[in-house]
């Protein structure tokens, strides 16, 4: 086996994915079996600056080469080859923001994440000029709130685009985005598979009397749907990504994509009525629609998969930021006990005492509200912790409360899908980090959504290896042979999975959480207004 990988990695049978999450920039190489060579990964972390999330873009690049770099020493160490040729290369990366240049290719502004909730004006402006739902952290909303701020740069725009958008720049030199990233930048026309042509015109119409030198059409990045060519890696962006000189240039990149539609490719989640369940950061469900909603909700956003399906996207910017940091405390309390500790023992002790709780968590109350929360109208956002003297206050029922409170505000959206749009929802797949404990997660999701809910053993994997699955496809795809079906039939016609149904108790505990959740959010928005940043 190992002669059978090391053959395919000298003939350049291998897909590479790169993904650039809120936490981690990971990167995996698959053969053509989907099967993983070699991974690799660089911890960055956010800043709030100047009233904005971002990111350094120098330790961006940085985090890319040695993300690169610690893969290429893995594959040489384990299969004595170099890395020199790789049949296919995608980038994938937090979806939406805004990133704005000029046309020496130099940023005009530091990069404005998705995470910015500053944008509220504009958006709904925009909602209500297109009757369609804008949110705060698309591309669009950011432009339009920096033309509504008078912002000077916008006059020197040449290029806007997303951060997947950016690095496919970087390593081919082309302007282009996959369709399900660009639904995040402007709304698309499902038929045409491009941007909605009216709202563009409609868009021009609003800012004629700026007499900006640029059109929507001329600063957007052209659209690519999953399985076409966007681009061939160039010498510049070989030697930006292997500054050794090894990585040939020439190799063909997919279209960039979100981490949203990696995270459907990693779980087979691209067919209508199945959907999936991403958590990291911020916490998104994604389902794939059979028909258009019949009205505008402020909770949903219009999507599509990398092929271009509508997709009702239901994202919360918090999810498992607040858990990770009383884990750092415990950590600290381990430590200082004069005790090294495990952290993934840490995680499977701590989560798997959330099954023994009270089914309600014991009337605790939690918001891991690290910024604000675009579904419950917070503008920004403070962590909070909750009892009253009458609450049940241990270990269990403290796990139970905040791995609850991770799934709360993505529960009021999706309840408006099932509900009020009365959207057939066959399964959900979930993915990311807080599915590692076997088991706890997926009860608690189930609880929450009261859906059952399925973890695939590729799940943990991550958008990474959907993003080199989504690269395999475009060189590797049939003719006419569609992404749904080439999931279906090849990369996931063995794959294995564990499908938990919701528990009654769990699911009625949840309910009663649920109540205190909404009859207190009062509480979060007085620590906003009372309790000050630094």
């Amino acid at each position: 086996m190992d002669q059978t990988i090391r053959q395919a990695i000298v003939r350049g049978e291998t897909s590479l994915g790169i993904e650039f999450g809120s936490t981690r920039i990971k990167a995996v190489l698959i053969d053509c079996n989907f099967e993983t060579i070699g991974s690799s990964s660089y911890v960055w972390e956010n800043q709030l600056i100047n009233g904005y999330w971002t990111y350094n873009l120098n330790e961006m690049i940085n985090g890319l080469q040695e993300t690169y770099h610690q893969l290429k020493e893995e594959v040489q160490n384990k299969y004595g080859v170099v890395i020199q040729k790789i049949g296919s290369i995608g980038c994938s990366a937090m979806m939406q923001g805004y990133i704005a240049m000029d046309q020496a290719g130099e940023l005009l502004v530091p990069f404005r994440t998705w995470r910015n909730a500053t944008t509220e004006t504009a958006a709904s402006e925009l909602t209500e000029k297109f009757r369609f739902k804008i949110p705060q952290r698309w591309s669009i909303a950011h432009l339009y709130q920096a033309i509504l701020n008078d912002e000077k740069h916008v006059h020197n725009i040449d290029y806007i685009t997303t951060l997947s958008g950016y690095i496919h720049w970087l390593l081919t030199g082309s302007k282009a985005l996959g369709i399900g990233d660009a639904s995040g930048m402007f709304p698309i026309d499902e038929s045409a598979r491009q941007y909605n042509e009216d709202m563009v015109k409609q868009f021009a119409d609003l800012i004629a009397d700026k007499d900006y030198p640029w059109t929507l059409n001329s600063i957007l990045p052209r659209v690519y749907t999953a399985g076409e060519h966007a681009g061939y890696l160039s010498e510049s962006g070989a030697r930006l990504l292997d500054p050794s000189g090894n990585l040939q240039a020439g190799i063909p990149l997919c279209p960039p994509e979100g981490d949203a539609g990696t995270g459907m490719v990693a779980t087979n989640s691209v067919k209508k009525r199945t959907g999936s369940i991403s958590v990291g950061t911020s916490i998104f469900a994604m389902i794939v629609l059979e028909k258009d909603l019949s009205a505008v909700h402020p909770e949903i956003d219009i999507v599509t998969t990398p092929e271009g399906s509508p997709v009702g996207m239901v994202l919360a910017n918090n999810c498992s930021s607040d858990i990770n940091a009383w884990l750092g405390l415990f950590r600290e309390f381990y430590e200082a006990m004069g005790l090294e500790p495990d952290m993934n023992q840490l995680y499977s002790v701590l989560f798997n005492k959330a099954l023994e709780a009270d089914a309600d968590g014991g009337g605790l109350l939690s918001y891991g509200y690290y910024s604000g929360e675009n579904i419950t109208g917070l503008a920004k956002g403070r962590p909070l912790f909750v009892r009253s003297p009458e609450s049940s206050f241990n270990l269990a029922n403290f796990m139970r409360v905040h791995l609850f409170s991770a799934f709360a505000a993505l529960r009021l959206g999706m309840d408006i899908l099932t509900q009020k749009e009365h959207v057939t929802i066959d399964r959900i797949l979930a993915h990311g980090g807080l599915f590692k404990t076997p088991l706890v997660g997926q009860k608690m999701c189930a609880a929450a959504l009261n859906i059952p809910v399925s973890l695939m053993s590729t799940a943990g994997e991550g958008g990474a290896w959907g993003m080199a699955v989504l690269a395999s496809y475009m060189i590797n795809k049939g003719q006419d042979e569609g992404l749904v079906n080439y999931l279906a039939t090849k990369v996931f016609k063995d794959a294995e999975g564990l499908e938990v149904y919701p528990d009654r108790v769990d699911v009625n505990g949840f309910a009663l959480f649920m109540e205190r959740y909404t009859k207190g959010l009062p509480i979060e928005q007085a620590a906003v207004e009372h309790f000050a940043e630094k």
